[in-house]
C-alpha cells in the first residue's frame, strides 16, 4: 500500500482550508466551465449534461461496431467511444466512421488509447475526440515504488512531455478534442512513490499533461477522475475542480464511476457517485460504466442527468457561514451513542409498515425478516432492517430479537419491550422524557437549521435520535446545511435521513435515492437512513436500495462487491456470462470485494479495491490476482471460475452455503 508524502499531505490541507470546489453548497448552480467542441456536439458552458457510452465489439469487426454504435446513438448516446489498442484498430475507426457518416448518423466518435501513442497518434487524425489515461500513456506499470530526487522527478516530466506533446500538436492541429481521464487504479508507479493512490495523486497525474497541453496552447480539453471506490473518485473530482480554480482554469468534466457492476448495483453506485458530483453542480458529460450492453446504459444516464434540469429553481436554503465538513477527506461525522444509533455503530436502516394494516409475522419478510412456524424462530438475513416504523399499528406477536419498533407517540406502546416513540418537533419540545432510554423525533430540515429553543433542548439531551426530512428539491442539500448547523453548534445527537418518495418507477427511485443520500454518507454524516415511499416498488426493492446505498458509500457492507468492467473491444471473453457465473457461486462472501476485468489494461491497476481478481490475459486465458499480486498465471476459461473459488479458500475468506 503506498502512503501520502509529507508534501501530498500539507498540500492536501490547503485544499482543505482555502479552497471551494463548487458555486455554493446551498444554491444549486452548475459549475461554470469553458465550452468544447466535439464534432457536432459542444460539452461544457451552457449545454445540457451529455450522455455518452463505449462499444464492446472487436474494433476491427467494421459492421458489428457500427450496428452496436447505432443501437447506441438511438437510445440516446451522443457520444460513441471506441478502443484502439494498437495502430491496426486506429486505422480501422476510418472505416467505421466512413460507414456511420454513410448512413447519416454524425454523433462524434471517440478513440479509446492506453498504452499506445502511435496508435493515439493515428486516431487523432481521424475521429472527433481522443481520451488518454495518464497514467499508462508514457509509462508502464510494475508496481515499483521509486524514491526520486526533484531532478530525477523532472526528468521523468521531461520524458512524459516529449512523448505527449506530438499528440498535442495533432489534436490542436486538426481542431479535435481531448480527455484526460485518470484512474485510480491505472496510476503510474511515478505518482504512486511520490503521492501514493489518493484522490491527490489522481489529480496530479491529470495535471502533468494539462500543464503540456496548456504550453502549446491547446485547451479542447474534458477531464476525468474515474474510480471503483465511490469515495475516492468524489474526492479526486472536488479537488480537481479545487486545483482549477485556484490556477484559473476551467475544463468540463467527464463523470463516472469506473467497473460499476451490473443490475441494482452497479445503477444504486454509479448513483451514488455522480450523484454526489451533479447534486454540487459538477459535470458536463456522464458515463454510466454498466456491465451490460452499451446502450442499456444511455437511460440511466438520462435519467440521472434529468433530475437537474430545473434544480435552480428550488427553495430556498440559508447559506453556510463555515463549513465543518471536509471534502477532500472521509471524516465522520462526531456523535453519541443512543442504543445501536450513533457513535462507531454503522449506520442503520429504518423500514416502512406505516399503513393501516394487521400486521404479521409475514408482513415481515420482505424487510428481511423470515419466521419458521415449524422451528418457532425468526431467520434474519443479512440485509434485514433495525428499526419498523408502524405509525399507530401494533403487533400482538414476539418480535426478533434484533430488530426495533418505532410508533407514534400518542400510540406508542410503552410497556413492550424494544418500542420506541416518535415524537413531533413540538411534542418533544413540551416533553419531559429525559427518562426514557431513547426516542426519536422527527423534524424538518428548514426548522432544524432555525429553531433556537430545538437547538437547546437538543444540546442537554443524550437520548434522542432525530430523524431530518425536507420537502425541498435541493434536498440534500438542505439536509447537509441542517446537519452543518448541528456541528456548528457542537450538537452531537445521532442522525437519521428520511426520504419520501412518491410514484416513481423503480429505476428512477433507486437512482434517486441513492444520490440524494449517498452524497451525505460520502461526506460521512447521518448515522441512518429511512427511505419512505409511495408507489415506487415494494418494500423488497426499498431494503435492497437501502442496503445498496450503504454498500456503494462504504459505510456498511451487506455482501460481496464486484467491481466489474463494462467490457469493451479489448475484452478476452464475455464479461457478462462471466460476472454472472462468479456471482452466482460467491454472492454470499459478505464483504469479500472481486475484480473482474476483461483485460490487462482494466486489470492489476484497475482493481485497485479488490481482494481478489480474474483478469484476462488471452484468448481463454485467466491470469488470478490476490489484491494486485498475481497468483495464477494463464488458467484456462472453463477452469477459472473454480480456480478462483479455491483461491478464495486458501486465503480463508470462503464460507460455504449453508442449507
Amino acid at each position: 500500500m503506498y502512503k501520502y508524502r509529507q508534501q501530498s499531505s500539507k498540500f492536501a490541507l490547503k485544499f482543505n482550508r482555502e479552497l471551494k470546489y463548487c458555486e455554493s453548497l446551498t444554491a444549486y448552480k452548475r459549475n461554470p466551465t469553458r465550452q468544447i467542441t466535439v464534432g457536432v456536439k459542444k460539452v461544457g458552458g451552457s449545454s445540457p449534461i451529455l450522455l455518452q457510452s463505449m462499444t464492446t465489439t472487436d474494433t476491427m469487426d467494421i459492421d458489428a461496431t457500427v450496428e452496436q454504435s447505432i443501437r447506441m446513438i438511438n437510445a440516446g448516446c451522443e457520444l460513441v467511444r471506441i478502443t484502439a489498442p494498437s495502430k491496426k484498430e486506429a486505422e480501422n475507426l476510418k472505416n467505421i466512421k466512413d460507414k456511420l457518416r454513410a448512413l447519416n448518423f454524425d454523433v462524434p466518435l471517440v478513440a479509446d488509447i492506453h498504452f499506445t501513442p502511435n496508435a493515439a497518434e493515428i486516431a487523432a487524425r481521424i475521429v472527433e475526440k481522443v481520451r488518454v489515461n495518464p497514467g499508462n500513456y508514457a509509462d508502464k506499470k510494475k508496481f515499483e515504488e521509486i524514491e526520486y530526487t526533484e531532478d530525477s522527478y523532472q526528468a521523468e516530466i521531461g520524458r512524459i512531455t516529449e512523448k505527449f506533446t506530438p499528440l498535442v500538436k495533432i489534436c490542436k492541429e486538426e481542431n479535435i478534442a481531448m480527455r484526460i481521464g485518470t484512474n485510480h487504479g491505472s496510476l503510474s508507479d511515478r505518482i504512486l512513490s511520490r503521492y501514493g493512490d489518493t484522490p491527490l495523486g489522481m489529480v496530479e497525474s491529470a495535471m502533468e499533461f494539462l500543464r503540456v497541453c496548456r504550453a502549446n496552447d491547446f485547451h479542447n480539453i474534458v477531464l476525468s477522475m474515474k474510480a471503483s471506490n465511490t469515495l475516492v473518485m468524489v474526492q479526486a473530482y472536488r479537488l480537481l475542480v479545487a486545483s482549477m480554480k485556484e490556477q484559473g482554469m476551467d475544463y468540463p468534466l467527464h463523470l463516472g464511476v469506473t467497473e460499476a457492476g451490473d443490475g441494482e448495483d452497479g445503477r444504486i453506485k454509479s448513483a451514488v457517485g455522480i450523484g454526489a458530483l451533479l447534486e454540487d453542480g459538477l459535470g458536463d458529460t456522464i458515463r454510466v460504466s454498466l456491465t451490460e450492453e452499451p446502450e442499456l446504459e444511455i437511460p440511466v444516464a438520462r435519467k440521472l442527468a434529468e433530475r437537474y434540469q430545473n434544480r435552480v429553481e428550488h427553495s430556498f436554503i440559508t447559506p453556510i457561514d463555515k463549513n465543518p465538513i471536509d471534502p477532500f477527506n472521509y471524516s465522520k461525522r462526531e456523535s453519541f451513542k443512543v442504543g445501536n444509533i450513533g457513535a462507531d455503530n454503522v449506520p442503520i436502516v429504518v423500514g416502512d409498515l406505516s399503513s393501516p394494516r394487521e400486521i404479521k409475522e409475514s408482513s415481515f419478510f420482505p424487510f428481511g425478516y423470515n419466521y419458521s412456524v415449524p422451528l418457532d424462530k425468526w431467520n434474519i438475513a443479512d440485509q434485514s432492517v433495525d428499526y419498523l416504523f408502524l405509525e399507530d399499528n401494533s403487533i400482538d406477536f414476539e418480535i426478533p430479537g434484533t430488530l426495533g419498533v418505532i410508533q407514534n407517540f400518542n400510540s406508542w406502546e410503552k410497556e413492550k419491550e424494544r418500542h420506541y416513540p416518535i415524537l413531533t418537533c413540538e411534542e418533544f419540545l413540551d416533553s419531559e422524557l429525559a427518562e426514557l432510554e431513547r426516542l426519536f423525533v422527527h423534524v424538518d430540515s428548514k426548522r432544524l437549521i432555525e429553531d433556537a429553543a430545538l437547538h437547546h433542548k437538543l444540546s442537554t439531551s443524550r437520548n434522542v435520535v432525530l430523524v431530518i426530512s425536507t420537502l425541498n428539491m435541493h434536498g440534500m442539500a438542505e439536509q447537509r446545511r441542517a446537519t452543518i448547523e448541528l456541528m456548528n453548534k457542537s450538537i452531537k445527537t445521532p442522525i437519521i435521513y428520511r426520504r419520501d418518495y412518491k410514484d416513481l418507477e423503480a429505476e428512477q427511485f433507486q437512482l434517486d435515492a441513492s444520490a440524494d443520500i449517498g452524497t451525505l454518507l460520502i461526506d460521512g454524516l447521518g448515522d441512518g437512513i429511512w427511505l419512505a415511499v409511495e408507489n415506487c416498488g415494494g418494500n423488497k426493492l426499498v431494503l435492497s436500495t437501502s442496503f445498496g446505498i450503504l454498500q456503494a458509500s462504504r459505510t456498511r457492507i451487506s455482501k460481496t462487491e464486484y467491481i466489474s468492467c463494462p467490457s469493451c473491444g479489448r475484452t478476452l471473453f464475455d464479461l457478462q456470462e462471466t460476472t454472472a457465473k462468479i456471482r452466482a457461486v460467491t454472492s454470499h462472501l459478505k464483504g469479500v470485494k472481486i475484480g473482474i476485468m476483461g483485460c490487462i489494461v482494466n486489470g492489476p491497476g484497475e482493481m485497485a479495491d479488490a481482494d481478489y481478481g480474474y483478469v484476462g490475459t488471452g484468448p481463454g486465458k485467466i491470469t488470478l490476482y490476490k489484491e494486485k499480486e498475481v497468483v495464477r498465471k494463464n488458467v484456462p476459461e472453463k477452469e477459472a471460475v473454480e480456480a478462483l473459488i479455491d483461491l478464495i479458500n486458501e486465503h480463508g475468506d470462503w464460507i460455504d452455503i449453508k442449507d
